[in-house]
């Protein structure tokens, strides 16, 4: 079965950790049944997720993104196939980053999900960068 893949950016609408908590386990609970997984990367206004499963259950999840109240404007990066699951490890996690790490992650290239080390140009590739970030918190 062909895996999809979605990132975007929005804006986060005035949380707190509590309430991103409460709506992520929301989100891993729907994933694990929808076989969809991903990590959320939040720098206190800005959202970036990157997600991915089979095309049925990414479907549903990306309608249950882009009906929440939690955020707006939302602006996706990327949508497409990928080889495999970058992020098999959680069917929903969040990470607190700050505004820096996050532009860095949201202005990489996002072409094809690639995963190479550097694009062409000697810029570190998002899925890359994204991976970096989440490196050290795979044992929590």
């Amino acid at each position: 079965m062909p895996i999809r893949a979605v990132a975007y950016v929005s804006e986060a609408l005035d949380l707190d950790a509590r309430e991103i908590d409460q709506i992520v386990t929301n989100a891993a609970a729907f994933n694990l049944q929808a076989g969809v997984t991903g990590v959320l990367l939040f720098d206190g206004i800005r959202f970036l997720q990157y997600i991915e499963g089979p095309e049925d259950g990414l479907g549903i999840a990306l309608q249950r993104v882009y009906g929440a109240t939690s955020h707006e404007n939302v602006i996706e990066l990327n949508r497409g196939r990928v080889g495999r699951r970058q992020f098999p490890y959680w069917s929903m996690h969040w990470i607190r980053v700050d505004q820096m790490e996050l532009g860095k992650v949201a202005i990489s290239d996002w072409t094809g999900f690639a995963r190479a080390g550097y694009d062409l140009h000697g810029r570190i590739t998002a899925v890359d960068q994204l991976s970096l970030i989440v490196s050290p918190h795979l044992t929590t």
